[in-house]
């Protein structure tokens, strides 16, 4: 998929003609005859070509005066994969966004993150996407708005605080504007059977994650699962389960895979972290990546398209904490899966903030690289050198002097973490696919990929299979997923 795909006008028409949903996310058609906007997929008759212009975002399509289109919701598309692909300026500030940074500390914030200029981000933000950060960043509040409105039991001023809007005037003009309803006939119009009720627990809501299909859930819970830190992770009642620390306390979710969403319940302690908690949630499970494209690439190599077609749609297990994600990595070098658990168990127990869960087994919140910083390297037990990879380590993170959250720079980030002591490839690598997110991180040396290779009869040699994964790019991270799928490991198998 090319970048601006809204300026393709041809190709945008036969996507609305064709109602084609794979489309859904990167593009919206604005309809100057009603003055709504949809989603590539609106179930509607598609209006005559010379009545739709194309946009790049929701945002740009609410600042030329559309609203939304009631019938396809094009509020509710999956995110563009393509801040997800990305690692320059745009992509990194559209992540940054999506994890509420503007609604927490204004532009002046994301521009500090980000090391440009209020005017530059704002320039590069709306020469590309139609909107500058403000404006995303409200189209983003109205859509959280609208979720709370239709699934939820909250009072429309709970609604306005936890959306992020600074008051409940504010909020009530914007859903007005953008869905061209008040916000109580936007929850009048929700069916009885599907009307909001308030949850049994405080601060719980229940809520469905889209993403485009097909998806794979065998790998994806399967790795979280199998890898998961007791205390921090649990897979319960056919959900992955885990404590998530967030901007302003904590939250549990409980994801669970179904056949056209994924299933969020998510319990907050303050329900302002609601955005940030779903961005992250989606990022862990990879549910904005484009799996057609994907599949399509990695099924050009005659070896890897037998695994891509017995089961399409893999996608990368992430984390909703790079820096958790980091130290995790080193628990694990050179160990099994279970002694990992066992050094992360061990510490979170020691070092991490305790929380209440009524509805299963957590425990604890992941330390945070401050609390890490602070303990005693004699009270690790592993070898002498891993010590010190894990004190610099979270040092650094510590100080703020290696960044690896939704702003970092993906070339930068590797230099640093490379440039620490026992930092080789594969750990480098392994952090840049599941805690940076970069798409075409691979992992050559990976006993179980060699071995999948040998099998397959791809090269074995790291030299040679980086040779030859050159035309997987810039999806090599999603061939990783297809190879160690080869394998008997739990990590490939959904819980049972």
């Amino acid at each position: 998929m090319q970048n601006g795909m809204h300026t393709d006008r041809e190709r945008c028409v036969r996507a609305v003609r064709s109602k084609d949903a794979r489309f859904d996310g990167w593009f919206f058609t604005a309809v100057l005859t009603t003055g709504i906007y949809c989603r590539p997929s609106c179930p509607a008759v598609p209006p005559k070509p010379e009545n739709m212009v194309f946009r790049p975002s929701a945002a740009a399509c609410q600042q030329a005066g559309f609203r939304a289109c009631k019938r396809c919701r094009p509020d509710t598309s999956p995110g563009s994969p393509e801040w997800n692909l990305r690692a320059d300026l745009v992509a990194r500030a559209m992540r940054l966004i999506a994890d509420g940074v503007v609604d927490r500390e204004g532009v002046p914030g994301l521009a500090a993150r980000l090391g440009y200029s209020t005017r530059q981000i704002e320039r590069q933000l709306v020469g590309e996407l139609g909107a500058g950060p403000l404006a995303l960043a409200r189209a983003q509040r109205a859509q959280t708005a609208r979720l709370l409105i239709e699934t939820t039991g909250l009072s429309m001023a709970d609604v306005a605080f936890a959306a992020g809007f600074a008051s409940v005037r504010t909020f009530n003009d914007t859903v007005r504007e953008v869905f061209a309803l008040a916000p109580s006939a936007l929850r009048a119009g929700v069916p009885r059977k599907n009307a909001p009720a308030h949850p049994a627990t405080p601060g719980t809501l229940a809520l469905r994650l889209p993403f485009r299909a097909p998806l794979n859930p065998d790998n994806l819970f399967g790795h979280l699962a199998a890898t998961g830190v007791p205390g921090v992770e649990e897979w319960r009642d056919g959900a992955f389960r885990r404590t998530l620390r967030l901007p302003y306390g904590h939250g549990v979710v409980a994801l669970t895979p179904n056949a056209d969403h994924i299933g969020c319940r998510l319990t907050l302690s303050d329900l302002r972290d609601l955005t940030v908690a779903i961005s992250r949630c989606r990022r862990m499970l990879d549910l904005d990546a484009d799996p057609v494209a994907v599949d399509e690439q990695l099924r050009t190599d005659p070896l890897l398209a037998p695994l891509v077609d017995k089961a399409p749609g893999r996608r990368v297990p992430r984390t909703v904490d790079e820096a958790e994600f980091a130290v995790r990595a080193v628990l694990g070098q050179q160990v099994s899966t279970a002694a990992a658990r066992t050094h992360a168990a061990r510490l979170v127990t020691a070092h991490g903030d305790p929380v209440d869960d009524p509805e299963g087994g957590l425990t604890h919140l992941f330390p945070s690289p401050e609390a890490l910083a602070e303990l005693d390297p004699g009270s690790l037990a592993m070898p002498r050198t891993r010590r010190a990879t894990f004190t610099t380590l979270v040092r650094e993170l510590a100080a703020g002097t290696l960044r690896l959250g939704a702003e970092s720079d993906w070339p930068a980030a590797r230099a640093k973490l490379l440039a620490l002591p026992g930092f080789g490839p594969w750990t480098t690598d392994v952090i840049a696919m599941r805690a940076l997110g970069d798409p075409d991180a691979f992992l050559p040396t990976d006993l179980g990929i060699r071995r999948a290779a040998q099998e397959l009869g791809l090269p074995s040699t790291p030299a040679a299979l980086t040779a030859r994964a050159a035309a997987w790019r810039p999806w090599r991270a999603y061939a990783v997923q297809y190879l160690w799928a080869t394998d008997s490991h739990p990590i490939n198998f959904l819980p049972v």
